[in-house]
């Protein structure tokens, strides 16, 4: 790939996998990976960590903070991949305002496979709040949907399959 700008978003509610699967495409392609939970506020942090889901307000800051760095790698011409749930179309408006050849990849799974999933891992985000970003999710209309009961080599390859000519 030559040396210009391209941002994958790996999006999805809290336990669909965002953070393995970015991981895996950001080193299969050797492009910079983001997790933006690194970028939560102390506050934020403890307010899920006590069972508490955030709100719009909670999380404006720490949209505008990703923001600013999907800009930064921009004006680097840094290719990126970033995890982030992404929950809501004015979410994923502002993450990519003024940015171009931006992909999202949405981790789709019911609620049952992702809460098993959230059971048997050690995070802030508990399992008990996994009904909150599902209630907060608005489905993205323009995005490559990925079913999340393949493996996420499986998923990557076909993320790479759908994408390699457009990157």
């Amino acid at each position: 790939m030559d040396n210009k700008f391209a941002a994958i978003i790996v999006m999805g509610v809290s336990g669909c996998g965002k953070t393995t699967v970015g991981r895996l495409l950001a080193e299969q392609l050797g492009w910079s990976y983001i997790e933006s939970d690194e970028y939560h506020s102390p506050n934020d942090i403890e307010k899920m960590s006590s069972g508490i889901p955030l709100n719009d307000k909670d999380r404006w800051p720490w949209l505008k903070r990703l923001h600013d760095v999907l800009l930064d790698h921009s004006g680097k011409n840094q290719p990126v991949v970033l995890a982030c749930s992404a929950l809501k179309q004015s979410y994923r408006d502002l993450l990519v305002s003024g940015l171009d050849n931006i992909f999202f990849i949405y981790l789709k799974g019911d609620f049952e496979l992702i809460h098993q999933r959230m059971r048997q891992r050690q995070h802030y985000m508990k399992a008990d709040m996994l009904p909150s970003q599902f209630n907060a999710l608005e489905e993205p209309q323009n995005a490559i949907i990925m079913d999340i009961q393949q493996s996420p080599e499986k998923i990557v390859e076909k993320i790479l399959a759908q994408i390699s000519e457009r990157i």
